[in-house]
């Protein structure tokens, strides 16, 4: 039995990040698929803390909010920087990252066709502060910090491919993060995950808008 458990909707949404993470750690885990019309009986719902999935069983712990979740990962799996400047700067990666997940939610979900075009002009300079971290560390050529892999790393990974769906030319005036996904994405065990029926068949979020 995996220890890890996976409580989710049918989508990438909140959880593609911390899949990629635990695909490329060569951990397993177990997903529990939570159709709309089950969350809509409303006792799940009733029963997460705050009303809403994931919901992430790490054996007899259970969290909520993804990104608590990834950073328990983080911390667990060693992926959290190699001190605590490190860790302090991955905060601010992930942190960053949130802030235009959040921004792209509200577009997929509330303003998809009077919004889109507008949004995707922006999104060069919504970007841009993720190329400035990464030319500031090891030239752009290692990971978003320090030498090792972390966990906003993946979550970073996830909104740039998201965003690539949007906006497949988003990337062009951004050498380092465009180089970035590339070497991230061949990765021996996430280049099989990201290849698998269980990512490429998974839509990416729940109205079907990407």
């Amino acid at each position: 039995m995996p220890p890890y458990t996976i409580v989710y909707f049918p989508v990438r949404g909140r959880c593609e990040a911390m899949r990629m993470l635990l695909a490329d750690q060569g951990q397993s885990w177990k997903e529990e698929v939570v159709t709309k019309e089950t969350w809509l009986q409303g006792p799940l719902k009733a029963s997460c803390l705050y009303g809403q999935l994931p919901k992430f069983q790490d054996g007899d712990l259970t969290l909520y909010q993804s990104n608590a979740i990834l950073r328990h990962l983080g911390r667990t799996l060693g992926l959290y920087g190699k001190d605590q400047r490190e860790a302090a700067l991955v905060d601010v990666v992930n942190d960053g990252v949130e802030d235009l997940r959040c921004k792209y939610a509200t577009l997929i979900y509330t303003n998809y066709e009077a919004g889109k075009k507008e949004y995707v002009k922006a999104l060069p300079e919504h970007l841009k502060p993720f190329e400035t971290l990464l030319s500031q560390n090891q030239g752009g050529q290692a990971f978003i910090v320090g030498d090792q892999i972390s966990f906003a790393d993946y979550n970073l990974l996830d909104l740039l491919l998201i965003h690539q769906v949007l906006a497949p030319g988003c990337l062009d005036s951004l050498p380092l993060l465009s180089a970035y996904v590339a070497r991230l994405s061949a990765r021996p065990k996430l280049k099989a995950f990201l290849a698998s029926p269980e990512h490429v068949n998974r839509p990416i979020n729940g109205n079907g808008k990407q």
